[in-house]
């Protein structure tokens, strides 16, 4: 039932993208479905222009099977979890159950570490699609891309675009 369907949303503890974070998590809850946040850790997290969000629980904690898709969200701050163990191995446990795979600004290139990429089409912000190259993704340039379970996007101009091709995919 679509009214029980959980979207992990991965912010940073500071510096995330709020546009894409606050466009999305909109999307997603007219789509009827529940929103958790989650960073480094539980509590107070602060977006690139000084908004608040609250993040429910610690990436360390989480589980892909408890999820129906993962969304990375971007700005400078995503930049931290590039190499994350946790993020990565929750990212890849995600993939490999099938689940919708996200992300949005330079979050793709958390994607593109956790080897999930290759072979694949996707695109990221400019600045990082030499990360993408690199791992073996075939970077297109769209505002938005979709290969398979997994949806990516460029900034913050097509975070209603990335929810929506979201919101459909786990529909």
């Amino acid at each position: 039932m679509k009214d029980q369907q959980k979207i992990l949303m991965v912010i940073a503890p500071r510096e995330f993208q709020g546009i894409e974070y606050n466009d999305s998590k909109k999307v997603f809850t007219e789509h009827g479905f529940k929103v958790v946040t989650a960073s480094e850790r539980a509590g107070e997290c602060i977006e690139k222009y000084g908004a608040k969000v609250w993040a429910e629980v610690p990436i360390h904690s989480l589980n892909a099977h408890d999820y129906d898709a993962i969304v990375l969200i971007g700005g400078p701050g995503a930049s931290q979890y590039f190499h994350d163990d946790d993020l990565i191995h929750l990212v890849q446990e995600a993939n490999s159950a099938g689940k919708v795979i996200a992300a949005i600004c330079i979050a793709p290139t958390i994607l593109a570490n956790a080897d999930i990429l290759r072979g694949k089409k996707a695109t990221v912000f400019p600045s990082q699609k030499d990360a993408l190259f690199q791992k073996g993704a075939m970077y297109t340039g769209k505002d938005v891309e979709i290969d398979g379970n997994i949806v990516t996007a460029n900034g913050p101009d097509a975070a209603e675009e990335f929810a929506e091709e979201i919101a459909k995919l786990i529909a």
